[in-house]
């Protein structure tokens, strides 16, 4: 058997076949990521970008009515920790990167909605007339093997963009993808706030070489996600003009029984042809059976991997005659970013999954970016 077919058969969905030799990358000083310093070569075609291959569960997940009657019970390696996020000055740098695309602009059906899952979810258009937080989250593009694909990501420090891990390399084959482009607050072939190039990639290194623990192979993995860190201009990093948001590790977000409600931002190519950003609202929850990967409901397909999850999304209202606020009341605070999708998505049950976000993962990655590229973190 093929190690595509058989990539195939264990539910990764990769349309992308295997080198015969493995590529040369570096460990971090510490030996647990693994990155690349960025090639940038080729064009990239804006225009004709495909969705990057999202990894699809084959398998149905549990049903809503399923985890909120047996909830979880998450494991975290340590207490919930909370990172939080910058404001932009929110100064534009306007590029037109592709010709707009008629039909872009069509609203999405009325809300709300569910799948067979019985899981309901909002998916909406998301208006950037009004900025900020929207602009913090983007459309990333790269190359592999002389094609343009396309996944979704966001800014958590001043120059450091988070995604997932299968938008920057093909699980266990220790290879990387190339050229990364970021473009925060993308609307239909324009870049407001400029485009934005990579200096170097990091991944778990144990999704690199395919020894991370996963229910389903370079699926529902303990650990898809990745940094990307982004090249300056003029000395400034992107997120100094449009801000970043805050992220949370080891369940902060998350009730005691792994519940939590999410605003998942994306570019998924099958909505508004990509070319609009889409907003997701959605109570996610945690499913131990699946490598604790949170599950909600969602429209949002291929493209929209990579992109953020978050809590307490937009800006928060005033208290007045004694009124406290809950517990993790932190206002744009991301807690996973889109690793998955069950393989009826587009017809029947619509859910995605996003691997947990811990200090040992994305942790140890912001940890190993920061000390290679210090300029690029607060």
């Amino acid at each position: 058997m093929s190690i595509k077919k058989a990539l195939a058969s264990a539910g990764l969905c990769l349309a992308l076949a295997v080198p015969a030799a493995a590529e040369t990358v570096r460990l971090s000083p510490g030996g647990e990521t693994t990155y690349k310093t960025v090639q940038q070569k080729g064009d990239i075609d804006y225009a004709g970008a495909k969705p990057a291959p999202m990894p699809q569960l084959r398998t149905a997940p549990r049903s809503q009515l399923e985890m909120l009657a047996k909830p979880a019970s998450p494991r975290f390696p340590a207490p919930p920790e909370l990172t939080p996020g910058g404001e932009g000055d929110g100064r534009e740098d306007p590029v037109i990167l592709a010709v707009p695309q008629a039909g872009a602009e069509d609203e999405l059906p009325a809300p709300p909605e569910f799948g067979t899952s019985g899981q309901p979810y909002t998916t909406t258009l998301e208006d950037l007339a009004k900025a900020d937080p929207q602009r913090r989250a983007g459309k990333i593009f790269f190359k592999d093997r002389g094609e343009t694909f396309v996944c979704s990501g966001a800014l958590i420090d001043r120059g450091l963009i988070l995604t997932a891990a299968h938008c920057v390399a093909q699980f266990g084959a220790r290879r990387f993808f190339d050229n990364w482009r970021f473009v925060p607050g993308y609307r239909n072939g324009s870049a407001p706030y400029g485009e934005w190039k990579t200096q170097t990639a990091f991944v778990p290194k144990s999704y690199h070489d395919g020894t991370a623990f996963c229910t389903t192979a370079g699926v529902t993995c303990e650990n898809d996600v990745a940094i990307l860190v982004a090249e300056p201009k003029g000395g400034d990093y992107p997120g100094q003009r449009v801000g970043w948001f805050g992220y949370g590790t080891n369940g902060f977000g998350f009730t005691p029984l792994g519940q939590t409600l999410v605003a998942q931002l994306g570019y998924p190519t099958s909505l508004n042809r990509g070319q609009r950003m889409i907003r997701t609202d959605s109570q996610g929850g945690v499913d131990g059976s699946l490598a604790d990967n949170t599950i909600i409901g969602s429209l949002q397909t291929g493209g929209s991997s990579g992109g953020p999850w978050i809590i307490n999304f937009g800006d928060a209202a005033s208290l007045s005659e004694g009124l406290k606020r809950g517990s993790r009341a932190n206002r744009n605070v991301i807690i996973g970013v889109t690793s998955w999708g069950y393989v009826g998505t587009g017809a029947g049950i619509k859910q995605q999954g996003a691997a947990p976000l811990t200090s040992q993962n994305l942790g140890v990655l912001v940890k190993d970016a920061c000390k290679k590229v210090p300029r690029a973190c607060s």
